[in-house]
């Protein structure tokens, strides 16, 4: 009879191989999305290198295609320095400049900034079979024309929420934007007696919607239902509140006006709805960016925070 204490004995040692291998980002953005006032003449974002070894950064900013090519790609911005060297515990300060497009005046543009860094080679890489890993980060970048002077979060009273069935027949949860803001649910769950359902965060266009659909299984609730939700403002700090969505055109309650009702009968819904009438300031002091706000590359976050990409360099 073969013995299984080898197996067990070479699984450990792979167990053990793979958990002491970490990973993180040396260079740290500061904030988790960038604010471009259509009447500033530049924007400058700081970067900072914690790590103790000194690395290689390549910046650029894109239309929103995670895979266009750093040279291939139009934007109206310009970005300085482009590629440059951070020393360990020191900084970086990047340059954004409009150069001039014919951008919309009566909403948000929305762009990415990516920040590559390329760690140094060691010097005994060649002794040694390694991975090397090359961490992108990319995070909002918001063109704000100059009539625009409110945080997106400052418009959430306006939303529309409400359950819907696409033609398959999947429920969601659609919000209404009929402001000229982007704005990012960075949280959102349906609750209905004892079953809290977790919704995917996204990002609603100005004088459009999105529909936030189950992280996981499906959106099987009975109306009532409370929506518990939160913003993303400037800062990356979540501004929370709380809506009820009944049956054919219930009331909508906010949690910071402790049980104040507004009714919504002008607003007919799909399966039941409701406008949000959270006023209350809300957010946290700790900045928080939802899943599609900071998309970093192989560093290890919040899971509800950020979403990690696979940009891997394998190096014998």
């Amino acid at each position: 009879m073969r013995s299984w204490k080898p197996y067990v004995l070479a699984f450990a040692a792979v167990v053990c191989s793979v958990t002491a291998f970490a990973a993180h980002a040396a260079i740290v953005i500061t904030g988790t999305r960038v604010i471009y006032p259509a009447q500033s003449r530049e924007v400058n974002v700081r970067l900072n290198n914690v790590d103790d070894r000194p690395v290689l950064v390549q910046a650029w900013i894109d239309d929103g295609n995670p895979a266009a090519a750093p040279n291939e790609i139009k934007v109206p911005f310009m970005l300085l320095p482009s590629v440059f060297r951070v020393e360990p515990h020191k900084g970086q300060s990047l340059r954004v400049m409009f150069t001039g497009a014919d951008m919309p005046k009566d909403r948000e543009s929305v762009y990415w900034l990516n920040v590559l860094e390329i760690p140094p080679k060691p010097s005994d890489a060649d002794q040694r079979n390694m991975i090397q890993l090359a961490f992108r980060t990319r995070i909002k970048l918001f063109y704000r024309p100059q009539v625009l002077t409110d945080d997106p979060t400052s418009v959430r009273e306006q939303l529309r929420w409400e359950l819907v069935s696409n033609d398959k027949g999947e429920r969601s949860l659609r919000v209404e934007n009929p402001s000229p803001y982007y704005v990012s649910v960075g949280e959102a769950s349906v609750s209905s007696g004892n079953k809290k359902i977790d919704l995917t965060p996204d990002m609603a266009p100005p004088f459009g919607h999105i529909d936030l659909f189950p992280a996981k299984g499906n959106l099987d609730v009975k109306t009532p239902v409370t929506v518990s939700y939160a913003l993303v403002n400037d800062y990356g700090a979540l501004a929370k509140g709380t809506v009820q969505i009944g049956e054919g055109g219930a009331a909508a309650k906010s949690a910071a006006e402790a049980g104040k009702v507004s009714p919504s009968m002008n607003n007919p819904v799909q399966e039941g709805g409701a406008r949000s009438d959270a006023k209350s300031p809300g957010g946290t002091d700790n900045a928080q960016a939802s899943v599609n706000d900071v998309a970093q590359v192989g560093k290890a976050v919040d899971a509800k925070d950020a979403a990690q990409n696979g940009d891997v360099a394998a190096q014998k």
